[in-house]
């Protein structure tokens, strides 16, 4: 018998040939021969048809309690979070108190508010967010929620279930596979994400910011439809330990800035040979913030900017992205060309200020 889901197998029997669909999930029991003892039963020749459809329904309804018993585990701490004007979205308490969600459904810094599984509702300030990663993290000091058990182990094909609260703190939820895997990945230019998980599953409306529960009823991640242009993906949890640590501490994720403004240029490749550069682009500093650390170091208005750490830069885009692997803190060496002449100035990279 197999048991199998879009065509992806997921136990496996040595028998052969019954098939029995019920919506996405394919039931496959294969007969076996008179001598097999299955599940402590001796199978019965005489009545091959009553066997196979008392043996797929068995697993199914194994399969469905597994499913069911998972919600359940987690479900009591999934909350509904009124942080925006026409519907409510879903979080879940991540730690005694703290309750995560997808940052885009929290459209206001005041009057948020929580409705837990019994109804019951409770202010919960925002304690930070971070738009990189599209997470909020929210504090209800007085919540009496479960805290659910976590695992960073998911494998693709996984059965999961994404889990939200509605208006009526119903516990709702969607069924699906894990679609796609990936290594780490930056949905945006400042932000990073460690694994990306694609999600087969239909993410209804409030239900970003709910987690996803794997078959052993254990937190996956935290759901989003406001990282992938509108698909469905999951925050791992490595991920949102790493945001949820910084935001409790200093209430926003420290981004290393220069403070400069710059636009690509061409270089004439006269002025290249003096850097032994490759590239035929620079960017010219048009603006420089008083006090930032590019003024520290030296940087002037009217530089030629045409290496970070060695590298060449030709657009903006490419200093973000070497610019985003480095820390608050770090000191990075930077070469510039000043009236022709090239300058290697080194600059301690400071938190960009909140605004």
């Amino acid at each position: 018998m197999s048991i199998g889901l879009r065509e992806r197998t997921l136990l496996r029997f040595p028998w052969d040939t019954y098939e029995l669909s019920v919506f996405t999930l394919a039931v496959r029991v294969m007969r076996p021969s008179p001598h097999d003892v299955i599940l402590g039963l001796r199978w019965q020749p005489d009545s091959p048809v009553r066997w196979e459809k008392k043996m797929a329904s068995s697993v199914m309804e194994a399969l469905s309690n597994e499913l069911a018993a998972a919600a359940e585990a987690v479900g009591g701490s999934v909350v509904a979070i009124y942080g925006r004007r026409w519907m409510p979205s879903s979080g879940i308490q991540w730690r005694k108190g703290v309750i995560v969600t997808a940052n885009h459904t929290i459209r206001r810094e005041e009057d948020i508010t929580v409705t837990t599984a019994g109804g019951k509702s409770s202010k919960a300030p925002l304690a930070g967010r971070d738009p990189s990663t599209d997470l909020a993290v929210l504090r209800v000091p007085e919540a009496t929620l479960p805290l659910p058990q976590f695992t960073e182990e998911v494998k693709l094909g996984h059965l999961v279930l994404a889990l939200g609260r509605s208006r009526g703190a119903n516990l709702v939820a969607s069924a699906g596979i894990i679609g796609g895997l990936s290594g780490e990945w930056q949905p945006r230019r400042d932000g990073r994400v460690d694994q990306h998980i694609r999600l087969d599953l239909e993410l209804y409306p409030g239900f970003s910011g709910g987690p996803l529960v794997n078959a052993q009823g254990k937190v996956v991640g935290i759901n989003t439809r406001g990282l992938a242009r509108g698909r469905a993906v999951t925050i791992p949890v490595a991920t949102v330990n790493r945001i949820v640590d910084e935001l409790l501490e200093k209430g926003h994720i420290a981004r290393p800035y220069l403070g400069l403004a710059m636009q690509p240029v061409a270089v004439p490749e006269t002025l290249r040979a003096k850097v032994s550069s490759t590239t035929s682009g620079a960017l010219l500093v048009v603006h420089v913030e008083t006090s930032s650390p590019a003024e520290k170091s030296g940087i002037q208005l009217g530089d030629l900017v045409v290496e970070f750490q060695g590298k060449p830069v030709e657009d903006t885009a490419d200093l973000q992205d070497l610019l985003s692997s480095a820390k608050v803190g770090d000191t990075v060496g930077m070469t510039v060309l000043r009236g022709g002449t090239p300058l290697t100035l080194s600059v301690k990279l400071e938190d960009r200020p909140t605004r």
